[in-house]
């Protein structure tokens, strides 16, 4: 007898022989058990879930020679026969194939006629979704109301594709992917029944490659025996599919751990003359970096036969909890990033160093060598009250002027500017202890960086009374620098007097004009402008209204007649609360519906809007740049393109 493969032979042949899908069981065991049988039933889900299996259980369900039930004998002729794939009274379709609408009317014909040896005639149709949508409609009458003697099974791995009208006709079962322990611990029993050594770290190997699918498991457990030689060996199945040796993967962390760069540097070296994918040495990684993960927050959660445990908790002690999660987002967007990299190998590496930058044993000394980084460090230093004008533009002026950007490099930024060191002090002798606080006020904080040129400030009286402790401190030449910039300061400004202006002075100023009544000019397109958004709905009304007469409490509008729809009562109380709240008091609207032959606000912006555009385009034609290349290398203007910009 020729050999048969292991996804045929361990097809479950009863409901209690399936994995994973107890909802489905459930329901369906129940439906059987009290005979309240759907006449439509779809199953969805990914590829090598059971959904042909399921089906096939519930036909042999609704055949078996004992009766109705939710567990068939499996030794009556019908449930061999089924087994065996020749039950006359069970017909398998296969959509992808037969998709045209000849086919569905064929099914449909033969649907009326009573089974020939079995209680029910069952149609299973697989990937449902291929179908045309003429097969779709020619069979809705059918599938919404079918002879009693005929059950529909429909199954598909994409439900989106299935018309609505149909899915509303069946009874719907969402098959879920099987986990990695599901998969590796079917694997266990079907590897002892038919007497076959392995390791279980092999066969979580190939729970993990499968990705939820118990077919492709069953496939990848006979190639792994096969490459074995009758043995399922972790060492022979990370060969035969690729995947990385997490022993490899404990260095790495290790090594990451300690903040060894070279060594991390020299284990990436390794397994890129391994031959392994990068791509699968951070998919690894990540997994790796769950379990460390699960292993610091809910240590129950990892498994008590879990073949890594001691060595993932041992791990998970070295590295801090908030450094895992970072890994894992780094890991990952490595990953994605790989096919943007110059080379998987240098996109490998970079994951790693960005891994390694983020260490903490390589971000303090970064932390520790900035002395007084923080702003109010910066403030307690004394404040000088103008920088030192530069008149050499040498050395010592570049000197000082990268020294002040170094120490501007080294603070974070703050709400406000802090007060600046002179440049000098970038090169003198360590600082002194500081000063007692002073207070930072706003004419101090605005010296400019570094200038060529002598800085000139005007600080207010109250700058200078305190900055004068700190003057007297100086040498007379200090003085004198103080003194000359007070006298080369610029005379008084009105604009700087009215920013001076107290708070209570300038609300005062602003409830006065807020009281004041809008006074209107008759410009009905300037005051559609200054209502701007608060004319809402009403907005497409005011635009294409013009202005028939008006008073202080009440305007005329008139409408053309091919904008009477806007001209409706809710459009006009939109308009006119608009209006009495910019007017200040209430205002009486009056719209009519009439051809006065005036510019609307739309039509006046749709001419400024020509205006631009023309004037645009003579600029264009006009400049002699452009004229010359036209003249000379006989280039073209495409004036149609021409678009004026945008005001700011």
């Amino acid at each position: 007898m020729s050999y048969q493969v292991l996804a045929r032979k361990w097809r479950p042949k009863r409901f209690a022989d399936l994995v994973g899908q107890e909802h489905v069981v459930r329901a369906l065991s129940n439906a059987l058990k009290e005979e309240r049988l759907h006449h439509a039933y779809l199953l969805t889900g990914t590829r090598g879930v059971g959904k042909t299996t399921i089906a096939r259980i519930l036909a042999k369900s609704l055949n078996c020679e004992t009766g109705t039930t939710a567990e068939p004998c499996g030794e009556c002729s019908a449930c061999r026969q089924i087994d065996a794939g020749r039950f006359v009274d069970l017909l398998e379709i296969d959509a992808a194939s037969n998709t045209g609408i000849d086919n569905i009317r064929e099914v449909l014909e033969n649907a009326q006629y009573a089974p020939t040896s079995g209680r029910f005639k069952v149609y299973i149709i697989d990937e449902v979704h291929m179908l045309s949508k003429s097969a779709f409609n020619a069979m809705l009458k059918t599938l919404e109301e079918p002879p009693a003697h005929v059950k529909f099974i429909l199954a598909t791995t994409d439900p989106q594709k299935v018309p609505v009208t149909v899915l509303s006709r069946c009874l719907q079962f969402s098959l879920r992917n099987m986990t990695p322990q599901q998969v590796a611990g079917h694997l266990a029993h079907v590897l002892e029944v038919e007497q076959q050594s392995f390791e279980p770290a092999a066969l979580a190997l190939l729970g993990r490659a499968a990705a939820g699918s118990m077919r492709d498991a069953l496939s990848l457990l006979d190639q792994a025996i096969a490459y074995g030689m009758g043995e399922v060996r972790e060492d022979g199945v990370r060969a035969m599919l690729g995947a990385v040796d997490r022993r490899y993967l404990f260095v790495l962390l290790e090594a990451l751990a300690a903040g060894d760069g070279p060594r991390l540097m020299a284990e990436a070296e390794q397994l890129a003359q391994r031959g392994i994918g990068f791509d699968s040495v951070l998919a690894e990684m990540a997994v790796l970096l769950q379990q460390l993960a699960m292993a610091q927050t809910v240590p129950t959660a990892i498994a008590d036969d879990e073949p890594e445990r001691e060595a993932l908790f041992a791990l998970a002690s070295l590295i801090a909890p908030q450094d895992v999660q970072l890994y894992y987002q780094i890991a990952i967007h490595g990953r994605k990033d790989l096919a943007l990299a110059p080379d998987e190998h240098a996109g490998f590496n970079m994951t790693l160093l960005r891994m390694l930058a983020f260490h903490p044993a390589q971000a303090q000394p970064d932390s520790a060598a900035a002395p007084r980084s923080n702003t109010a460090a910066a403030a307690t230093r004394p404040a000088p009250v103008a920088m030192p004008a530069q008149s050499d533009a040498g050395a010592d002026g570049s000197a000082a002027a990268r020294a002040l950007l170094a120490g501007l490099g080294n603070r974070k930024p703050a709400s406000r500017p802090a007060a600046q060191e002179p440049a000098a002090a970038a090169d003198a002798e360590p600082e002194p202890a500081p000063a007692p606080p002073q207070p930072v006020t706003p004419a101090l904080a605005a010296a400019p960086v570094a200038s060529a040129e002598p800085v000139v400030t005007a600080p207010a009286p109250a700058a200078i009374a305190q900055a004068a402790p700190l003057a007297a401190a100086d040498d007379e030449e200090g003085d004198d620098e103080d003194e000359a910039e007070l006298d080369n300061t610029a005379p008084w400004d009105e604009t700087e007097a009215e920013e001076s202006m107290p708070a209570y002075a300038m609300a005062e100023e602003a409830a006065v004009a807020e009281a004041s009544p809008y006074q209107f000019d008759g410009d009905w397109g300037a005051l559609v402008t200054q209502l701007g958004t608060r004319l809402g709905a009403a907005r497409m009304l005011a635009h294409n209204a013009v202005l028939k007469g008006w008073s202080q409490s009440r305007l005329e509008l008139a409408v053309p007649d091919s904008f009477r729809h806007m001209a409706t009562r809710d459009y006009q109380e939109k308009l006119k609360a608009a209006l009495t709240e910019q007017f200040g008091q209430p205002v009486e609207l009056v719209v009519t519906i009439e051809e006065l032959g005036l510019e609307t606000p739309a039509m006046q912006g749709a001419r400024h809007r020509q205006e631009q555009l023309a004037q645009a385009r003579l600029c264009l034609e006009n400049d002699p740049v452009i004229q010359q290349l036209v003249r000379d290398m006989g280039a073209t203007l495409m004036t149609e393109t021409i678009q004026p910009l945008q005001e700011l």
